[in-house]
């Protein structure tokens, strides 16, 4: 059954429309899972050492099981944003005879086979071998670790109902906030009394069993939620809600435009998926204070450049570079009607405008780092409107990876929707801000730089129809490939 499992799969991944495009992507990902696998390997070789000589007063197992916290709730909030849940077609297997035990069990053993698994097996095995030629008894690394790849495990399930449930997810994330702060500030060291815990593992072998029954408990929980909805009408059935009837119609000064703006705004404001990332947008806002409280940015004024983009970019980085997969249930649609492909995008980079202007306002309270660092968040402003709204729509043409608006009500769907593509677009968003600004900055000096950053958004404000018709005419090429891809189920 396996084998035929497998079988499907295959078919899914050569026959589909996206194929070569997938194939180029997923080589570039293997080249860097590579990489990150072979970084994972010397850092856990090295682990040892390093706790040796910072802290030689200190056993480096226990050093390690002080911070472990700290590596479970990264884990988690790395998979939040990056794994992607693999998920089969399953309204077709529900018509023949397969048992759904089969099915469901085979679903949930592919999530196992995640990149980021493996990655915890890379940095713990390779510092458990240092610790047995350090003379560290067998029977204790060997349980610790498996009760490591135990948690690790654990994690990947958890991950499986934090994608369906938002708020376990900030649970998460303000549980990491307070555990960090309270750790920087001296005020409590949440790793001492967690790292007791991780070290009764290691001391008491015996122990292992409760990551064992943790690992039993998702899995199990995972599995009957899976099954409960185990059956072809409610694989099918929508939820009707009432529908929030908000008055838009100030928004008809935006002219021919005002149609595509306003049915952004319901898309925001009635959908889970859309909300998600709106709320993710604005934490945006306070990634400055990550780089200007440190020190050690101060003398890295590219770094500060990069943070100044993201501030007021969160908006356009989030919901901008799913643009048009946001309108891909109903892109068929909205593509046979007699409107201008012009007008559609101008909305959607009228509504990245807006929003970078929002977030510039909000980051006011900045001024308190200085004018310095204040002009920099107003050039960042600048270059996310004049430039880098142009290059979130330039990698639309490219994205044909549909989103489910309502993923809360979708019981077999993929809630990640994570697109490898995205991540080759966001490379110039990142680096060009940086190379702006540096170059001008070690050639002449600061304002200098500053001015040279603004500049560029200026002039792509200033041509704007121009980079727009040749958007346009790019998105025009491919529209029937994304109709397509949209419309494709497997």
């Amino acid at each position: 059954m396996v084998k035929q499992f497998l079988g499907l799969e295959w078919k899914k991944f050569t026959r589909a429309s996206y194929f070569k495009k997938g194939l180029a992507i997923k080589i570039l990902l293997f080249f860097a899972a590579i990489y990150f696998g072979g970084a994972a390997i010397l850092f856990g070789v090295g682990m040892f050492f390093i706790f040796k000589k910072l802290f030689p007063e200190t056993d480096p197992i226990i050093m390690v099981n002080n911070f472990l916290i700290y590596w479970v709730l990264f884990d988690l909030g790395i998979r939040f944003f990056m794994q992607q849940l693999p998920v089969m077609n399953i309204k077709p297997l529900m018509t023949i005879p397969i048992k759904r035990n089969t099915i469901i069990h085979y679903l949930l053993g592919k999530t196992a086979l995640s990149f980021f698994n493996f990655l915890a097996l890379l940095l713990f095995l390779p510092f458990c071998i240092v610790l047995l030629a350090n003379g560290y008894p067998f029977l204790n690394v060997f349980f610790w670790f498996f009760s490591i790849i135990l948690m690790t495990l654990s994690v990947n399930f958890l991950n499986f109902l934090i994608n369906k449930n938002n708020v376990f997810f900030y649970i998460i994330l303000g549980l990491l906030a307070i555990f960090f702060g309270l750790e920087y500030y001296n005020i409590f060291k949440i790793s001492e009394p967690l790292g007791i815990a991780f070290n009764a593992l290691y001391s008491h072998p015996y122990l292992v069993l409760g990551p064992a029954l943790l690992l039993g408990i998702l899995y199990l929980k995972n599995f009957n939620d899976i099954k409960k909805g185990f059956y072809l009408d409610g694989a099918i059935s929508k939820k009707v809600e009432k529908v929030d009837t908000t008055d838009l119609t100030w928004m008809n000064r935006f002219g021919s435009i005002a149609v595509f703006l306003k049915n952004d705004v319901r898309l925001i404001w009635r959908n889970a998926r859309p909300k998600q990332v709106l709320m993710i947008s604005f934490l945006f806002l306070f990634y400055g204070v990550i780089f200007y409280t440190q020190k050690i940015y101060q003398d890295m004024p590219a770094v500060l450049a990069f943070a100044s983009m993201f501030v007021t970019g969160g908006f356009l980085m989030t919901f901008g570079q799913l643009v048009p997969s946001w309108d891909s249930e109903y892109y068929k649609l909205l593509m046979s009607q007699n409107i201008p492909y012009r007008k559609y995008l101008e909305s959607k980079w009228y509504l990245m405008v807006v929003a970078v202007a929002i977030s510039f306002i909000l980051s006011t309270p900045y001024l308190y780092f200085g004018w310095r660092i204040f002009g920099m968040i107003a050039a960042g402003a600048l270059f996310n409107i004049g430039l880098n709204s142009f290059i979130t729509l330039f990698g639309g043409a490219l994205n044909r990876v549909p989103v489910e608006l309502n993923v809360k009500a979708k019981a077999f769907s993929n809630t990640n929707g994570f697109n490898p593509t995205q991540m080759l677009i966001a490379l110039p968003k990142i680096f060009l801000p940086m190379l702006l600004f540096y170059v001008p900055y070690v050639i002449f000096n600061f304002e200098v730089g500053l001015i040279v950053l603004a500049s560029s958004g200026v002039l792509g404000i200033v041509f704007r129809n121009f980079f727009l018709s040749q958007i346009e005419n790019l998105y025009q090429k491919g529209k029937y490939k994304t109709v397509a891809a949209f419309t494709e189920k497997n």
